[in-house]
């Protein structure tokens, strides 16, 4: 022992220090063995090794498919999205080299995963098994081998899929090939794949008329777009076209996608994916089992991996989704790349209306802010009334239109009459383009007096009479009571008490009367108050641009904290809702076990951590909601990923960076070490502007984490430019 110590101890020193760089051996012999010295002696003769560590990294696996990834997959799409918008109307013909990029793979498997597993999966953490199934399916896409909507021959199986597909029985084959599956996981992938390759292409070329299924947009843009280009107009027509959702026939979308990719695989991909029968079961009542009822139904408790289901609060606020947000389209095996589809086909209706706006458009030269040059497509201030002919042939023709999913708005200034030939129009290009039969009912001509309704908000006309003070020739200062209207944006009560309605929260029509949420029966007061406040905290964002935004959230805030004080009367046996108000204060925020005399005070209790924190109900008064979102919002307003790829986009050009050092030498503003330090700003300002983007891109994937790496990359540009302008300054200096 006390030999196998000095050599155990010798090693640690060579080995820690590195002293020796040979192999080197050590052995210690007893002095009457000669035997072999690798075999133990039981007089302790054994033989002692010490092979140094070699700083030689092990030579790489060429089978290793992770050396297939050159660069990470966010900046590949950022690329994608770069090319695009510099070139907006270039034919594309090389997206095949795209699906080729091992990177899309890999983040399209995160992105998968997250769903399904509900947390992100980091690149590291992906195991080689899974990289290696992944790029089967790449090289099987490619030589035109995977087949969409495949259930028993998988190239890359789910994580969570840990089913023997070939020890099953005959009865479970049978079922998996007859009954309606969820989309196979390897299916999700290539469609996730097919949407980055495609979505740069389509969204550079979209019309800015469209909001719907499209990156930054949403149906607070297209209230605001109303808002702010709408004002004025007093004819409306309104269109469901979102029949065109529920599916088109393949020739139409492969024609549509074909006017901008020329690309031979992609375009197979997704025509078998949309000509592919989708395999559903149909039930049968005869062959209907019977449910027996069980005593005591076990909870199901979720697995570690698997998703946890939308809150409450959330789906009791999707289920005020409006009309227009309700569909959502699904072709075939397409999935997530549907919607994108249908506005590639509805892209065309887009432009030709945009066409119409252009036609349609003629100025009056006695109209006060109506008069801009032909040509622009927006103009009027809506911050201000608009001031114009009521009667008469001075009044200037123009005409708008948004669109939203499958439903349009069209705003018309001129006589009934042009409404209705333009209604007309209409008709015959959706029967000639998507064969879809319209008629006069379908497209309804509106006046403005009459209130139109569009996603659940009311569009009408609200007559000012404001005071102008002008000065006059000669100096004088004239006032004169005026005329204008404004464009009235107001959230439809009647349309909120049916959503309520339809969750089950009240009952009535002429008295609304709240209604029990018993679905929160088992939870305890402080969380089923945090519940209904996440969802009136949400509700109070959509109605952000509501000129009744203080009354509407009141009544929602009314009917919430009606129906929980009678889920509270019946559950503590209180008998009324009086009984509750009583115990736990108007907003609810008191609990409502303790009974006076038999606890101590709840707030002792609260101080002393032994009951938990109750949060009262939010809005419970009309003063405690906020006032409407009049911000302006401007001409040609694009997202904000949009603006950073366009900015980007200008600082690359070498046009732009000719043009600044032109102006700086014409000017001779700054001196030779100013100049290059606004360089080397731009170039800073050009890499924080892509980061952002490719941030955007991320799809929230440690977004959190990453906006702090942002803003502290964005604070140290900041203070290394400080830096950087004092020294110049004090070089500038030295030299006067």
């Amino acid at each position: 022992m006390h030999h196998r110590g000095i050599s155990i101890f010798t090693n640690r020193i060579l080995t820690n220090y590195n002293f020796v760089r040979t192999t080197t051996t050590f052995c210690y012999y007893s002095s009457h063995s000669h035997s072999n010295p690798l075999t133990p002696k039981p007089n302790g003769s054994r033989l002692f090794s010490f092979t140094p560590r070699h700083h030689h990294r092990a030579p790489p696996d060429p089978d290793d498919p992770s050396h297939l990834m050159k660069e990470d997959g966010v900046s590949v799409c950022s690329q994608m999205w770069i090319e695009n918008f510099r070139e907006p109307d270039k034919v594309v013909t090389n997206l095949s080299s795209y699906l080729r990029r091992f990177e899309l793979w890999v983040l399209a498997y995160q992105k998968v995963c997250a769903d399904e597993m509900g947390a992100y999966m980091p690149r590291s953490s992906i195991q080689r098994s899974a990289l290696e199934d992944l790029l089967a399916l790449r090289n099987a896409v490619l030589d035109s081998r995977f087949k969409w909507g495949a259930r028993l021959d998988f190239f890359i199986k789910s994580p969570k899929d840990k089913t023997d597909y070939g020890s099953l029985s005959k009865r479970k084959i049978r079922a998996i090939l007859t009954t309606t599956q969820p989309p196979a996981f390897q299916d999700r992938i290539v469609q996730e794949v097919l949407l980055m390759v495609l979505e740069p292409v389509y969204e550079a070329r979209f019309s800015q008329k469209s909001f719907a299924f499209r990156p930054g947009r949403n149906a607070h843009t297209v209230l605001r777009v109303v808002r702010r280009s709408f004002a004025g107009y007093l004819w409306y027509i309104k269109g469901d076209l979102s029949t065109i959702l529920d599916g088109m026939k393949v020739g139409m979308v492969i024609n549509a996608l074909m006017r901008d990719v020329r690309d031979k695989k992609v375009i197979d991909l997704v025509k078998s994916a949309l000509v592919t029968p989708v395999i559903t079961s149909k039930v049968d009542d005869g062959e209907k089992k019977k449910r027996v009822k069980r005593k005591h139904q076990k909870k199901r408790v979720l697995a570690e991996d698997e998703p946890k289901p939308d809150p409450y609060w959330l789906e009791t606020f999707f289920g005020f989704a409006p009309e227009e947000a309700e569909k959502h389209p699904s072709w075939g095996h397409c999935g997530i790349l549907s919607p994108l589809l249908a506005n590639v086909c509805l892209d065309e209706l887009d432009r030709w209306m945009e066409g119409k706006i252009k036609e349609f458009f003629l100025p009056s030269k006695s109209d006060v802010i109506w008069n801009s040059p032909e040509g622009e497509s927006e103009r009027g201030n809506t911050s201000w009334p608009e001031f114009v002919p009521t009667s008469g042939p001075d009044k200037t023709r123009k005409m708008d239109y948004v669109r939203y999913g499958g439903h349009i708005l069209i705003g018309v200034r001129g006589p009934r009459a042009d409404a209705a030939t333009l209604r007309k129009q209409l008709i015959e290009f959706c029967d000639q383009k998507y064969m879809l039969k319209l008629d006069n009912e379908s497209l309804p001509i509106e006046h403005i007096t009459k209130g139109i309704m569009f996603l659940d908000h009311v569009l009408c006309r609200r007559v000012v009479y404001p005071t102008l003070r002008y000065t006059a020739t000669g100096g004088k200062i004239i006032s004169e009571k005026g005329v204008g209207t404004l464009l009235s944006v107001t959230a439809s009560l009647k349309q909120c008490i049916k959503q309520f309605r339809k969750l089950n929260f009240l009952k009535g029509d002429r008295d609304p009367d709240p209604q029990p949420c018993f679905r929160m029966f088992h939870a305890t007061q402080a969380h089923s108050n945090a519940q209904m406040n996440k969802f009136l905290s949400t509700m109070v964002e959509w109605y952000r641009y509501a000129d009744n935004r203080k009354k509407i959230v009141n009544f929602c805030s009314y009917i919430i904290r009606g129906s929980l004080a009678k889920l509270y009367a019946a559950k503590y046996k209180l008998r009324s809702r009086a009984k509750v108000y009583k115990i736990g204060s108007r907003n609810l925020s008191r609990p409502l076990k303790e009974k006076k005399g038999q606890s101590p005070e709840y707030h002792n209790l609260l101080r002393m951590g032994l009951v938990e924190s109750i949060d009262g109900l939010h809005f419970t008064r009309m003063s405690l909601v906020p006032e409407t979102d009049y911000s302006p919002f401007p001409n040609n307003w694009r997202p904000d990923h949009e603006k950073a790829l366009l900015e980007y986009i200008r600082l690359e050009d070498p046009k732009s960076l000719e043009e600044q050092r032109s102006c700086i030498r014409e000017q001779g503003l700054v001196s030779p070490q100013d100049y290059i330090s606004m360089l080397v700003w731009n170039y800073k300002r050009n890499a924080i502007m892509l980061d952002q983007f490719s941030l955007f891109k991320s799809d929230g994937i440690n977004a959190v984490k990453d906006q702090q790496l942002l803003l502290g990359s964005n604070q140290e540009v900041h203070d290394n430019e400080t830096r950087e302008m004092e020294g110049n300054e004090g070089i500038h200096a030295a030299q006067m």
